[in-house]
C-alpha cells in the first residue's frame, strides 16, 4: 500500500480518522488544510476571506497537485474535489477513500462553517453544499465508507477492512 487519501465533507472525521489510520498502518500523516495554513501563515478562513473562494481553490489545487508523498495518509480539505488537476494527482498517489455521512448527522456535527474555513459561495447553505459535493466525492472515490451511526473506532475498522479487500 502506498498512500491513502481521505475525502469527504468537513466534519466527517478525515483528520481524526486519518491520524488513527496512519498509526494503525505505520504510515505518515498529512492534513492538507494544515499544510496550506503553515505554508501561507494564515488560517483557512483568513485565506478564503483574502483570496476569495476561487483564489483559495486555486491555492488548494496548487498545494495538493504538488504533493510528493509515499507511505502517507493524506486528509484533504473538503473542497479538493472541485479541482480535477489535484484529484487526478491524488488518485495517482494512492487509494482515495470517501468518508460518507448523511446530511442530518453531518449538520448536527458542524458548527459555524465560516470559522471552520469552509468554501461557500454567496447564499450557499450546508445543505446545498452537501448536495453539490456528494456526486464529486462518489466520482473520485476508490472506496466509500459510510461513517453514519459509528464511532471513530468502528469507522476505522471499516476503512481498514475496505483497504485490505482492495489489496491484490
Amino acid at each position: 500500500m502506498n498512500n491513502v487519501i481521505l475525502i469527504g465533507m468537513p466534519g466527517v472525521g478525515k483528520s481524526t480518522l486519518g491520524v488513527l489510520l496512519a498509526k494503525t498502518l505505520g504510515l505518515g500523516f498529512v492534513d492538507t488544510d494544515l499544510l496550506i495554513q503553515a505554508q501561507e501563515g494564515q488560517l483557512l478562513r483568513e485565506l478564503i476571506g483574502t483570496l476569495g473562494s476561487q483564489g483559495f481553490l486555486a491555492l488548494e489545487e496548487q498545494v495538493c497537485a504538488a504533493l510528493a508523498l509515499e507511505q502517507t495518509v493524506i486528509a484533504t480539505g473538503g473542497s479538493v474535489v472541485y479541482e480535477p488537476k489535484a484529484m487526478a494527482h491524488l488518485k495517482a498517489l494512492g487509494t482515495v477513500v470517501y468518508l460518507k455521512l448523511d446530511y442530518e448527522p453531518l449538520a448536527q456535527r458542524l458548527g459555524n462553517l465560516q470559522l471552520r474555513g469552509v468554501v461557500l459561495q454567496p447564499g450557499q447553505t450546508l445543505e446545498t453544499l452537501y448536495q453539490e459535493r456528494v456526486p464529486l466525492y462518489r466520482q473520485y472515490a476508490d472506496i466509500t465508507v459510510d461513517c453514519g451511526g459509528k464511532d471513530i473506532e468502528a469507522s476505522l475498522a471499516q476503512v481498514l477492512a475496505a483497504l485490505a479487500a482492495e489489496q491484490p
